[in-house]
């Protein structure tokens, strides 16, 4: 992150981890959650999180004892470790929730909601991120993609192998350029029909293969508003887990300001003035215009257009 940068990314949602990541062990025999006693365990019901309250707020680090109400998790992975702790995640099925949802001592909220409540402190969001995205990844990959043999869970959860063919599996991650387009002293922001009522964002996509971050954030603009783009500078990056994106925060100088829109993409775009997008920072546009909230990279990447 560039030293001048003006803005804190202290609220920006998953971006800080407290996850003590070394591959070293994964590569023999990996903890186990039934025999290590000081564990810290994130638990989910289907795709959503448990949480424990605290004095504070609330945790996601729980103790695996939480588990026990309601059965043993599967599948359990091995993240790493926390604070010196071996850390773990593992998913309960979707209707568990029952068992934690009617006592006051536990939260189960959806991991966005998570972000955007601030309902964990910032550096348990990170843990929080790498639980999710891997747990999805085991759901949905559960067969060898070579030869459609089923797959076992290997390296403490980050590797599945295909016993069939021997091919080794190992999780993705969808890298996806978030980009703010600047014209002079404006700046581009657009909204999709799915976007809450007034708000709008900056433009965003998928990288495809072969493409560097830059040629993508030039695609996409053009591809979205109609506009060419010169030089592209990387500003900061967010993990997005829905389901296992990294969201790559760029700026790009536009060559132009004429816009034309894919309607099919875009309900709106237009040019705001940087007075105009500190009024949607602060929420006292008189049109009543928002941006995302600051757990969202995008918020991050304006305000630096609004406080440079």
């Amino acid at each position: 992150m560039p030293a001048s940068l003006p803005v804190s990314l202290d609220r920006l949602g998953y971006a800080q981890s407290l996850l003590e990541r070394h591959s070293a062990e994964r590569s023999g025999p990996t903890p186990s959650l039934a025999d290590t006693l000081d564990a810290s365990l994130l638990l989910f019901c289907g795709d959503v999180p448990v949480l424990r309250v605290t004095d504070g707020g609330a945790t996601c680090l729980l103790d695996p004892r939480d588990a026990a109400r309601a059965g043993a998790p599967s599948p359990e992975l091995f993240l790493g470790r926390v604070g010196g702790r071996p850390a773990f995640a593992g998913a309960l099925p979707a209707d568990a929730a029952a068992a934690f949802s009617d006592d006051p001592a536990y939260r189960v909220l959806d991991a966005r909601a998570v972000a955007v409540e601030g309902a964990v402190p910032a550096p348990e969001m990170g843990v929080l991120a790498t639980a999710k995205s891997l747990l999805g990844w085991h759901a949905r990959h559960g067969f060898c993609a070579n030869c459609g043999h089923a797959t076992t869970l290997s390296c403490g959860g980050f590797r599945r192998d295909c016993a069939q063919c021997g091919t080794e599996h190992f999780p993705r991650t969808d890298p996806v350029v978030i980009m703010l387009i600047t014209n002079g002293d404006r700046c581009l922001l657009g909204r999709q029909a799915r976007f809450a009522p007034s708000v709008y964002s900056c433009l965003a996509g998928f990288l495809e293969p072969g493409e560097t971050i830059e040629d993508a954030v030039r695609r996409e603009t053009f591809e979205e508003a109609g506009l060419r783009v010169g030089p592209v500078r990387y500003h900061f990056s967010q993990p997005w887990p829905f389901p296992s994106s990294l969201m790559i925060g760029c700026e790009g100088e536009a060559q132009g300001d004429a816009l034309v829109l894919d309607r099919t993409e875009l309900e709106d775009a237009r040019w705001f003035s940087r007075d105009e997008v500190r009024q949607m920072l602060g929420r006292t546009h008189p049109d009543g215009l928002m941006t995302p909230p600051p757990m969202a990279i995008a918020n991050a990447l304006v305000r630096t257009f609004a406080e440079r």
